[in-house]
């Protein structure tokens, strides 16, 4: 989210329900000189809707992408960009893709992702 911030991306908050890694995540930002211009959360990202969101991170275990991929589907607008960490998106084609091993990190423009899945659902026998 520090990050983020840093690269102009506003407003830049983070959801966490683990309240120490919520607690974690505000100490750094606090020592980074970040505290009051990022925000962390505690929210179940299941729960929130992510529709008026442009730029999505997520670093999560690859058994909750396939359940993540269909809410961002559904919430995220076209102009949207998802950057998964760690792991990518199983049944998404990267946009672009920076780093290697556990540094790797995947983008995905949303616009282009529904675009493969109409081509492949219109390919697709019924």
């Amino acid at each position: 989210v520090v990050e983020a911030y840093k690269q102009g991306l506003r407003p830049a908050v983070g959801y966490e329900l683990n309240p120490w890694l919520l607690c974690l995540s505000n100490y750094r930002a606090w020592k980074a000189g970040y505290r009051g211009k990022v925000s962390f959360l505690k929210k179940d990202l299941w729960k929130v809707n992510l529709s008026d969101c442009y730029n999505v991170i997520v670093f999560l275990a690859p058994s909750v992408k396939p359940p993540l991929a269909a809410k961002l589907l559904a919430e995220l607008p076209d102009e949207a960009r998802v950057v998964a960490g760690r792991f990518p998106f199983p049944s998404w084609t990267p946009t672009s893709t920076l780093g290697q091993g556990l540094e790797q990190a995947w983008a995905y423009d949303m616009k282009e992702v529904r675009r493969a899945a109409q081509s492949s659902a219109e390919g697709s026998p019924v």
